[in-house]
Parts: C-alpha cells; structure tokens; sequence
C-alpha cells in the first residue's frame, strides 16, 4: 500500500482544483476582465427570467432564500423599520443579509444580490447607530469664508455612514436627498439640504465620503464604488493563484466563488462569511502547509495575528456603499409643498434650480438615481421618458441604474394600481431599471414576462436595464465578495464616528437672536449659577431630536429608542458641579417665578414625522410649546432651543425671548448643543433656509420678488469660544 504525506496530498488535491477550475473557466467571473466584457459575457448566458428578476428589489419581510433562488430577485431592501429583530445586533444584520445571499448564489449563474437601506442621517434604521443631524442642519454648516466650497464635514459624514451601513452587512445605501426644497410646508424639508441649489451642489460631496472618490480620468457618468481593503498576511511573499475556486459541500454546502492568493486562501474564507473557522478549513490548511512548508499552528497563529490587526484598525472588507441620489426630479417643488404632489415649473426653472445637484452627483460617479414620487407639470415621473431616459440616460450620460421609489409605479396611476399593467408599461418604458416592488413581487414579474414576450415593451429595454444593475454589482465587487463579514461590526455607533455627529451638530446651529439689545448678549451661558430651569418638551427627548427616519419610518418619542445624548443630559455635563439644574417639561408662570432660577433652557418644536404624515399648513411649534416659552420666558432670562425640520412659527414669541437658537434634528448626540451654548465653540452656523413671518408668505425664497424674512438666508449671529473656570 503506498503511503502519502499529508502536505503531498493537499498539494495533489490543490493542484486537481486548479485543473476542474480551469476546465470550466467562465469569463465574467474573472475579474481580470474588462467591466464590459464581464457584462456582456452574463448577459449572453442568462434567460428572459432571470434578467427580468434582476429588476426587482422586493422587502426583507417578503424574501428568503429560497425566494431569491425561485424568482432570481436582484435585489433586497429594509424599509423604514424593517429589522431582523428589535434592537438587532450588527452580528444578527449580517447573518440575515448572509442567508439571502446564499440564496442568490445558489442558482445558475450565482449573481449576487445587492441589499439596500434608508442610511440617510447616519445609519438611521439601526439600534445604537451613530445618528448625525438631518440634512437641513448640515446645510447650515457651511462657513461664511467658503460658503460653496467643498464641505469636508459631510464628507467625513458619508464615509463614516458607509462604515457603519457595511457593519451590518450592507452595502447600498438610499442616500443622499438632493432635493430643493422651495417651501418648508413639505413634509420631508427636513431631507433637503437647503433651498438654494448651489448649497445643495456642495453638499453632494457626500457620495464620495460614502462611495469614495472617483479615480481620475474616469469616464463621465460611470458608477464607481471603492473601499476595498486587501487582506495579507504579513512578511510572506507568495504566487498569485491564477484560477477561481470553487467551495462546495465541504464549507457546510455554501457555494461560493472567491479570487485568491495561495496566502489569503484560508483567512478570506473565513472572513467572506463562511460559516467556517480557519482551523476547521483542513484540506485549505494542508495546500498551504505543502506549498509554504508551514504547519497548521503556524498558518493559524499568523491568521490570528493578521486578522486582529486589521479588526482593531478597521481595515478589513469594503468600507464604501453604493448611494443613490434622490428624488429625480423636482420634488421640493410641489405646489404648496404637498408631499408627491406637482411641480409647476417651466423646462429652465427645472434645469437651473432643480437638476444641478444631479449633473454633481454623476461627475462623482453615483452609483443609483431614486426616481421622485411627484410629477412634473402633471406628468409622473415614474412615467417620465424624456427625463428619465431623454436627459438623465441620454443628455447627463448617466451609466448607473434607475431605481423606482417604495411601490412607485403603483402610484403612476390614481388611485395607485388601479391599472397595474399600465404602470409596468409606463415605468419600465420610461426608463426605470429597478422596481421597488415591495411585496406583490409576482405580479410584477408576471405582467413584466408577459409584455416583453408580446412585444410590449422590448427586449432593448430589459437589456439596457440589467446590463445597468450588474455594471455596479460588478463595480461594487459583489462577484468577487459577495459576503458579508464581521470585520466592521466595532464600527457601529463607534466613538469616533460620536464625537464627528456632535461637530456637526455644533456647527449646524444657528444663532438668531442673543440678548434684547446687542450690547447685553445672553450667550454664551455661564457653566457656574446657583439655579438653572431646563423646561419644554424636547428638552429630554431623544427621538423627538433625532426626527423621522429614526429607528421608525416616522420616527419615535422617548429615550430608549436608541443611545445618544438628550439636551437636558448634555446641559447637566456641561455645567460646574456645583450648579443645580432643575427640570420641569411644562412649568407655570407662578412656578419659575418663585423659584428665583438664575436663567432658563426652553428646548421646544416639532414631533417627528417622515414624508406626507409631516406636510403642514400652520407650521405652528408643537403643544405645549407656545406656553413654555410664554410661562418661562415672561419670568426669567430665558434662551429658546427650536428643535424642528424646518423653520416656524416664531414671531409671535420674539419679542418675549432673549436669546433664540435654532438646532434643527440634530441626532443622537445632543451634547454638541451644550458644547456651543456655554462657549466652549461659538456659533457659526448660518440660515441655508429663509425664515419667514408667517406662513401666508409662502412660498418664499431668496431672490423672490416678496421677499420679506423675518431672518433671511444666510443669516445667523455668531460668538466666539470662551474659557470658564
């Protein structure tokens, strides 16, 4: 009987891979291919019915993994509070993003599906997530110095939004809103950057902090998503292997395709997601064992040593997502800001206030375009073909794919899926790539096969959408890496990524008043006083400054949502150890009257709402609001903290209150708010809003011919640091 070693014998079985693997060598699977030629060699293998799946995105509670093998489904999506489980750990996320892929990847042709979520102020879906303020708060960021250059701050913002959305195993994010929002009634405002385009431009530098930035001489309008950080293991030098590998029932029956090098073979096992522990991996430990004549120890100790290298510095797996610039086009321009309502705008009011955000999006290579819910002078824009694919295809040359918002082409008719056919006709025709479906997804697919086999819509259309989905699917690296891993879970929520919300924060907040007269200003507060009212009802309510799209779709009330920092919390941090701070929601007149307090805190405004629920008319602060201000402010030196999605009403109030702030939604971490009203940083934010009189003005804009503010765009008082003892 003839005896083999065990190193032999792993080398025998290594080289028998190679072999079988080069035999069934298969093109767009190497990624030493042309992005093109990668495509165009998929497409030619694949069926009607499986390109058509990849036009679908349906919701995480409708898929599973034998779901997304039946039906081929290209893509999956959270929505607003759509979790695995309350308060899910990063480790459940992507276990379950996990066991959808599996599912993709387990069919003919194994084309991974792409996840996506609402990450757009932070990963805002997410228990324990870092949430930055929303984006009207970061419009106001800008310095008066550098007002439309480039905003680093949001840039930092989106990379650490990417990490955090790649912590929990995904890797496409619905962000960011470039909308212009052109009247504060719109219940999605809050979303918009600003009502000036040019801020709204600027602030497009967050799809680089989220996708990375585009490499030069890229071609125009090319999705580009970067990030990936190489795995090595340290102080070996080894020979590129040149074949991809196959993984079948020995990995506990996942199949999956991975690039390797004989030195990253058992660790990027381990780390793509495979429920596989290096020392588990024998006949991987064996290869390299006969190759580099290393024992099993050795291997795993130097494993070991690289992975907890790169665990701690964060450098493992992709750290960008895929964004999606949203909502094409015109949807802060409703009449009356009513949400998913018309836009009345001439062709050039359409270009020149509406559309310049998009021509900066596509120049920085976004990956995805979210169509808008609105019309445009009566015409959906989900049925839009001559802006869909007339001008952001054909003009703009944008190369990514067109995603439709949640049930979009439902809402192409009135009442929505009244004709169902119809929509499927009139949204795919238009140019839409991908269909939010969410639930009905076989209907969808059905009346889809059936129009293309009868020449309803043609073949040309399909070919052009899924030749776009797998362009940023190939980008993205999701052939080479289509599991999620564990490597960024210390991301989530991370300190550093707190201590860059509370910057924002600090440098979002306006100063709109301070003191009845210049000369006796009321900011900066001092840390040291006997006695200190904090009152109104947002002063200890973190999901009430965290807004909408926070946890829930609509947001939530009360402080166990998530973590982070209420105002009142950060105030008592602030303050010298000896000075009482008393809190009381909703207090009388007679009540700070006899109290003698030093001065007060009245943080007030809105309760949080996403999209329709948040249109108003009034635009009044929220009860008992108005009376707060009136009771505390008419007894003592008062400073009133807005904390709204837009402006207000306030006028009526002003003449009452000494000093006025308005903080916006700044998220999770309240004590950037203290930090500035007790002059540790001084205030520098300015209004990218007008704020008006009253809201017969509306709508009102800078530049408009009515233009009567009570604080004008651009507007906002500022102090400087001060150092209390």
């Amino acid at each position: 009987m003839v005896k083999f070693s065990m190193p032999l014998m792993g080398l025998m079985l290594l080289c028998w891979w190679a072999t079988v693997t080069e035999a069934k060598y298969i093109k767009y699977k190497d990624p030493k291919q042309p992005l093109g030629v990668r495509i165009k060699d998929l497409m030619a293998r694949m069926t009607l019915q499986e390109k058509i799946g990849q036009m679908v995105q349906i919701e995480r509670e409708a898929a599973s993994a034998d779901i997304m093998k039946k039906y081929f489904i290209g893509s999956i999506l959270s929505g607003g509070g759509s979790v695995p489980a309350k308060r899910a750990s990063p480790e459940t996320w992507v276990s379950v993003v996990n066991e959808f892929q599996k599912g993709s990847l387990s069919t003919r042709l194994g084309i991974p599906m792409i996840y996506g979520i609402d990450a757009v102020h932070g990963h805002n879906n997410v228990y324990n997530a870092t949430v930055f303020p929303h984006n009207v708060g970061l419009g106001a960021t800008r310095q008066v110095m550098c007002i439309y250059k480039d905003p680093e701050l949001v840039k930092k913002i989106g990379a650490a939004t990417a990490l955090e959305v790649r912590a929990t195993g995904i890797p496409y994010a619905f962000a960011p809103c470039i909308a212009v929002c052109r009247d504060p009634r719109w219940g999605r405002c809050y979303e918009s950057y600003s009502e000036d385009h040019k801020i709204v431009q600027a602030m497009t530098e967050i799809i680089p902090g989220l996708q990375g930035d585009l490499p030069a001489g890229s071609k125009k309008g090319v999705p580009f998503v970067g990030g990936k950080m190489d795995l090595m293991l340290p102080g070996l030098q080894f020979v590129a292997f040149e074949h991809t590998l196959e993984y079948g029932s020995v990995l506990h029956d996942l199949k999956i395709t991975a690039s390797c090098k004989f030195a990253q073979l058992a660790l990027s096992m381990y780390l793509s997601g495979v429920p596989c522990d290096p020392v588990d991996c024998w006949l991987c430990l064996k290869a390299l064992e006969a190759i580099f004549c290393l024992n099993s120890e050795g291997l795993i100790r130097a494993s070991a040593t690289a992975v907890k290298s790169h665990v701690k510095k964060g450098l493992l797996g992709w750290t960008k997502v895929a964004a999606c610039a949203k909502h094409y086009v015109g949807d802060g321009g409703t009449t009356k800001g009513i949400n998913e309502n018309n836009t009345i705008i001439d062709f050039n009011g359409l270009l020149n206030i509406h559309m310049p955000a998009y021509r900066n999006s596509i120049s920085k290579g976004v990956a995805t375009v979210m169509v808008s819910y609105s019309s445009w002078n009566g015409k959906k824009m989900h049925a839009n073909h001559d802006l869909i694919t007339g001008f952001l295809k054909n003009k703009l040359r944008f190369r990514g794919f067109v995603i439709s918002d949640w049930q979009g082409i439902d809402r192409i008719t009135s009442p929505p899926h009244a004709n169902y056919s119809y929509s499927v006709e009139a949204g795919v025709g238009a140019g839409i790539d991908m269909v939010m479906v969410p639930y009905n997804f076989t209907e969808f697919l059905d009346d889809l096969t059936f129009q293309v086999k009868n020449g309803i819509i043609p073949m040309a259309r399909i070919d052009d959408a899924v030749k776009r989905i797998l362009r940023v699917k190939f980008v993205m690296g999701l052939f080479e890496n289509p599991m999620a891993d564990l490597s960024l879970v210390n991301q989530l929520g991370s300190q550093e990524h707190r201590e860059l919300a509370r910057e924002a924060v600090r440098k979002s907040l306006v100063l709109l008043k301070n003191g009845k007269s210049a000369k006796n200003p009321l900011l900066p507060l001092p840390k040291k006083a006997p006695k200190i009212l904090v009152a109104g009802s947002h002063a200890d309510n973190l999901g009430y400054q965290c807004g909408g799209w926070t946890i829930e779709w609509q947001g939530l009330g009360g402080n166990d949502l998530t973590s982070g920092t209420t105002i009142l919390t950060a105030v008592k941090n602030t303050v010298e150890s000896g000075t009482q701070i008393v809190y009381n929601e909703n207090p009388d007149l007679e009540y700070v009257k006899s109290n003698k307090f030093s001065y007060a805190i009245v943080v007030v405004g809105e309760p949080p709402y996403a999209e329709t629920a948040g249109d108003s008319m009034s635009l009044t602060i929220a009860e008992p609001g108005a009376s707060t201000i009136s009771n505390v402010c008419a007894a003592v030196k008062c400073v009133v903290v807005i904390v709204s999605g837009r402006p207000v009403v306030i006028q009526p109030y002003l003449a009452k209150i000494d000093a006025l702030v308005a903080a916006w939604l700044p998220g999770t971490e309240g004590q950037g708010v203290a930090d500035v009203l007790f002059g540790d940083y001084g205030f520098t934010g300015k209004l990218a809003r007008t704020w008006f009189k009253t809201v017969e003005q509306l709508p009102m804009n800078v530049g408009d011919p009515h233009y009567d503010p009570l604080f004008p765009f651009g507007f906002g008082l500022t102090t400087k640091p001060t150092k209390q003892t």
